[in-house]
């Protein structure tokens, strides 16, 4: 049982027993001032503004988002990610907006590493689903005898909240010879966000790297489903016809003279 002892200030109480806490007690919270323990009483309503409540509502989205993200590709990573990539990532997502999932393109499950160190000319993916990894010269890092690529490819759905597929292919790059490139296939099908990490990991005759350096994870490529667009054509209204034209429709041609057809393109 933790008995307080309080001296009662002008506008605070102050803790003046052995045992201090700073934090919430039931309705009272604690904190310290210069060096001193305060007490007061905890607010019965917090007010928030429209602005704080988007705000809010915009982190409370991102983060969900963000936790999906990193659900999909926790399992096929083997690189660990650095301690602040969760806050990295939603930071990302915040600053995208709700509708520009595009925008974590480039985004660095380790931030110490890009897989620029090993590819100066970056991977692109086609629109036929095919990861092209161009031909290059390698760079030569010491104590690396071989690279690990991996293309780990996944299919979210953000409006159902849930992964619909999970893809990964992994080749092995000698770079002591040249470097002709590459052609992966990703195959990750279903409704939702395509989203393409690339892995790179150096290893050491078969063993991959301890150092953080030499292991990277990136997401390359983000393909949105395309919401197709309707083309309204517009509608003009009809012209009225005049009295001789309308008879000249009815009846013989030949009895009333002809009026040239009104066409609108």
């Amino acid at each position: 049982m933790l008995t307080l002892y309080l001296t009662k200030t002008s506008s605070m109480a102050r803790q003046t027993s052995l045992i201090t806490f700073t934090g919430k007690l039931g309705n009272m919270i604690g904190y310290r001032r210069n060096g001193k323990y305060f007490l007061r009483s905890a607010p019965e309503t917090v007010r928030q503004t429209h602005a704080t409540c988007r705000a809010a509502r915009r982190f409370g989205i991102a983060s969900r988002k963000g936790a999906l993200i990193r659900s999909a590709f926790m399992e096929e990573l083997d690189v660990h990610c650095d301690s602040s990539h969760i806050n990295r990532l939603n930071k990302t997502l915040i600053q995208a907006g709700r509708n520009n999932t595009e925008a974590i393109t480039g985004f660095r499950f380790n931030q110490h590493t890009g897989i620029d160190k090993f590819f100066q000319i970056a991977p692109k993916l086609s629109r036929d689903g095919i990861l092209h990894i161009p031909a290059q010269i390698l760079p030569q890092v010491k104590g690396v005898t071989a690279l690990e690529v991996k293309v780990i490819a996944v299919r979210i759905n953000f409006a159902e909240h849930r992964i619909v597929d999970t893809d990964a292919v992994v080749i092995t790059i000698d770079p002591q010879e040249p470097f002709t490139g590459a052609a992966i296939p990703v195959d990750a099908p279903g409704k939702g966000t395509l989203i393409v990490t690339l892995q790179v990991r150096g290893l050491y005759h078969e063993y991959p790297s301890a150092n953080a350096k030499y292991l990277a994870a990136d997401i390359i490529a983000v393909s949105v489903p395309q919401i197709p667009q309707l083309i309204h054509k517009p509608v003009y209204p009809r012209q009225p016809m005049s009295l001789p034209y309308q008879r000249a429709l009815s009846g013989p041609a030949d009895n009333y003279p002809a009026q040239p057809l009104i066409q609108r393109e």
